[in-house]
């Protein structure tokens, strides 16, 4: 049958991929998971056969295909069943360089992109702290400019390739006082003074070097700086859509190869007298699992369709990275019972497998983040805007379509000025049938305490707080001013505390009645 997302043209390149893997992965996959590390020699013959560029821009050597290259790219690359050598690979050519492409100055792209793709340089991205875990907003790693120089001090962990890189992208904070909105990327080199690692030892990914860096008063030069200081927390947080849908793509190829290695098995294992595929428990058994697995083969395609086609799918990429990583560990574990004492056994692929699969529901978002993400999504109704290709527009947590023909409110900049101009961006036909009171309790110089009342579309602004609120607005007035303006994003200033909503549901039908400034 056609398919819907793949042409002849991907299906040949599918075969050349496969026939890659055959010849220059295979054959040593062993040997590397031994050495806890893939050589530096893959990276150079994968650049060579232009694998490492499918995804970048033609400028810099890459060949800028579609999507679904990626897709037959990663599947074939799984189903190798060496999930280290994917993750090394993966890290280096989604994570960290998907920064240089999407951020990175010229200068930037030639120096560490344009090898990266050729395969003469790895990178690594670094953002978990040994402290930080999952939150991002919370790390203590600094970069203080000096003159033309950032000095950068701090700790990172759990780093792809952070023993084995050329450069690692390194998220730290260049204000410690801003928040979200004070986190960077820079990238170091691997020979800067004062940058040292450590190889970390896994149960699982045993092909993929993991390790722990430290900086000691780097000197970098502000030039590897990778977009606009104070972006960082948002480059992350869009990046982490591709990073989430690659996880799914490797997480078809790994659980294709678990089920053709179980089939297989089935199909020589004899018990009682006959194959094992004959047994009705096993049989339903293997059926149920290859159903779920092309259940989230659709998913994940649909998800790679919306990506191709310029939509921010943060709710298809977060139940993408939260199912098949779940699949995952559901179709090894079963998978494993049907080898009996056989799966426990390092000789077969299986017990591999096993061990690798486990770290998915961890990497890239745990599956409980993955659900806190599609919780705020899915009932907080919160929305997502592209970052890296309008800066001052980050995330946007409302679901209103207006757009600001009439400006009847002029250009507020002061929090005192933004509340006082709700009365003015009121949609006054909309809201012909809302009322509402909400409070404004807003710290700081430009700020003060405000109470909005709403009736019918005509709405007031008072000084003080009066009534019996709806909904409870409280902020520093900075903050406020950032969100309003469109320089912080609301939904990670919610989550991280620097806002605070008493009744969020309340704030999300306020939104659909009033005119953004921005």
């Amino acid at each position: 049958m056609k398919s819907l997302y793949f042409t002849e043209e991907h299906e040949l390149f599918r075969q050349s991929v496969r026939q890659f893997v055959q010849k220059e992965i295979l054959p040593y996959g062993d040997q590397w998971e031994k050495d806890e590390k893939i050589p530096r020699d893959l990276f150079l013959k994968l650049g060579e056969q232009g694998f490492l560029g499918i995804n970048h821009e033609e400028a810099y050597g890459g060949s800028k295909a579609d999507i679904f290259y990626t897709c037959a790219y990663l599947e074939e690359l799984a189903k190798c069943g060496y999930a280290g050598v994917c993750a090394a690979v993966s890290v280096h050519q989604y994570m960290a360089t998907n920064h240089l492409a999407e951020a990175g100055s010229h200068e930037i792209k030639e120096k560490f992109l344009r090898p990266s793709i050729e395969g003469k340089k790895v990178g690594a991205i670094a953002v978990t702290e040994p402290f930080g875990g999952s939150d991002v907003q919370g790390m203590r790693t600094t970069a203080q400019k000096d003159g033309d120089h950032y000095i950068i001090n701090g700790s990172k962990t759990f780093i792809t390739n952070g023993h084995f890189c050329d450069f690692v992208v390194v998220a730290c904070k260049t204000d410690s006082n801003a928040g979200i909105n004070g986190i960077s990327l820079i990238i170091v080199e691997r020979d800067t003074p004062g940058f040292t690692s450590s190889q970390l030892k896994k149960i699982g990914w045993h092909s993929s070097d993991t390790g722990e860096l430290a900086f000691d008063n780097v000197k970098v030069p502000v030039s590897n700086l990778i977009g606009k200081e104070g972006m960082g927390f948002f480059y992350i947080m869009e990046s982490f859509q591709i990073e989430r849908l690659v996880a799914g793509i490797i997480g078809i190829g790994g659980g294709d190869h678990c089920l053709e290695e179980t089939l297989k098995y089935m199909n020589e294992r004899e018990a009682f007298g006959r194959p094992i595929k004959k047994f009705q428990v096993l049989r339903h058994e293997i059926v149920q699992l290859y159903t779920e697995l092309e259940a989230g083969k659709q998913m994940t395609y649909n998800t790679c369709w919306l990506m191709q086609n310029g939509e921010v799918p943060v709710k298809e990429a977060s139940m993408v990275k939260l199912y098949m990583t779940e699949l995952g560990n559901k179709i090894v574990d079963k998978c494993l019972q049907m080898f009996g004492g056989y799966g426990y056994m390092e000789d077969f692929p299986i017990a591999r497998a096993y061990r690798d699969a486990r770290v998915g529901t961890i990497v890239g978002g745990t599956t409980q983040i993955m659900r806190e993400i599609l919780s705020k999504i899915i009932i907080d109704d919160i929305r997502y805007k592209k970052v890296y290709s309008n800066d001052s527009s980050v995330a946007a947590a409302s679901n209103s379509n207006s757009t600001n023909n009439e400006k009847s409110w002029g250009n507020p900049s002061t929090a005192k000025e933004i509340i006082a101009s709700i009365p003015l961006r009121i949609k006054k036909e909309k809201a012909a049938d809302y009322s509402t009171t909400f409070q404004f309790d807003i710290a700081g110089e430009t700020g003060g305490q405000y109470t909005l009342f709403v009736n019918k579309g005509d709405a007031k602004i008072e000084a003080g707080l009066n009534g019996t609120p709806e909904c409870i607005i409280t902020a520093d007035a900075k903050v406020y001013e950032d969100i309003e303006l469109g320089r912080m994003d609301p939904t990670m200033a919610f989550m991280g505390g620097q806002i605070k909503v008493t009744n969020i549901g309340a704030m999300m039908q306020f939104a659909k009645y009033f005119h953004r400034i921005q």
